[in-house]
């Protein structure tokens, strides 16, 4: 079966995962991951990526990008998977391939599904039961959106900026998204649209995805609306279980 073409559209956030071979562990020390997202910042500015979002799990990572060009997302993650190859093989005295076939892709609508996407990703280490709270996990990027962590490796996303008018309001709004834990609807279509590199939107940004790439993209996952920007949390209050 001939592999689903890219959906390649600048301008728009896209989930990007990318597992390691036979599900197994590539990341084994601090300076793994350290070596991975030192490149990742640096093939970033090459290649005219922004990154809002990440998690590096043992076995595969999680990014959320909006990319410049066309080809940027497909330039960032060849150049980042061969040089992380290469250090851990040559760290670890093996060969052999490290990364799991082609990475995974996703174009998000934004206004819809980007909020749940970045608590999709950053939640990875709380159901994988390492860590109870995402904020005790130091390889994602929850420490900066939700504490103020310093990460020179994110570019803010407008609608995360939206959360509120200074840091301060904003990372509190942004904790409160995470009072509850994303329902399985919402997983399975984020999987589900990974996996099979479809739109993650409703049947209007599938057309106009279409209409933009000039080809059908296949049938999307079912879609919910989801009022991100329009609908911030404040301090105190309850976040929405979007």
């Amino acid at each position: 079966m001939p592999r689903r073409p890219r959906i390649n559209l600048a301008g728009h956030p896209q989930h990007v995962v990318q597992r390691g071979h036979n599900r197994e562990a590539y990341f084994f020390a601090d300076e793994d991951y350290l070596f991975y997202l030192h490149w990742l910042r640096e093939g970033a500015r090459k290649y005219a990526c922004d990154v809002h979002a990440y998690a590096l799990m043992t076995n595969h990572v999680h990014l959320l990008l909006t990319a410049h060009r066309p080809d940027a997302i497909s330039r960032l993650m060849q150049s980042l998977g061969r040089r992380y190859a290469q250090y851990v093989n040559r760290v670890y005295r093996r060969s052999g391939s490290v990364w799991e076939g082609r990475f995974k892709a996703s174009l998000i609508q934004a206004e819809e599904y980007l909020l749940t996407c970045y608590r999709y990703i950053e939640l990875n280490p709380v159901r994988a039961d390492m860590v109870r709270d995402p904020g005790a996990y130091r390889w994602s990027s929850y420490r900066w959106h939700g504490l103020g962590a310093s990460n020179e490796l994110i570019t803010d996303h407008p609608l995360y900026t939206a959360l509120g008018p200074d840091e301060a309001v904003r990372k509190a709004a942004y904790r409160a998204l995470f009072r509850a834990h994303l329902d399985e609807e919402a997983l399975d279509e984020i999987r589900n649209a990974a996996s099979r590199g479809l739109p993650l939107g409703s049947d209007r940004f599938r057309e106009q995805v279409e209409a933009a790439l000039g080809r059908r993209v296949g049938l999307r996952p079912r879609g919910r609306r989801e009022a991100e920007s329009s609908n911030a949390v404040l301090p105190g209050q309850m976040g929405l279980d979007l």
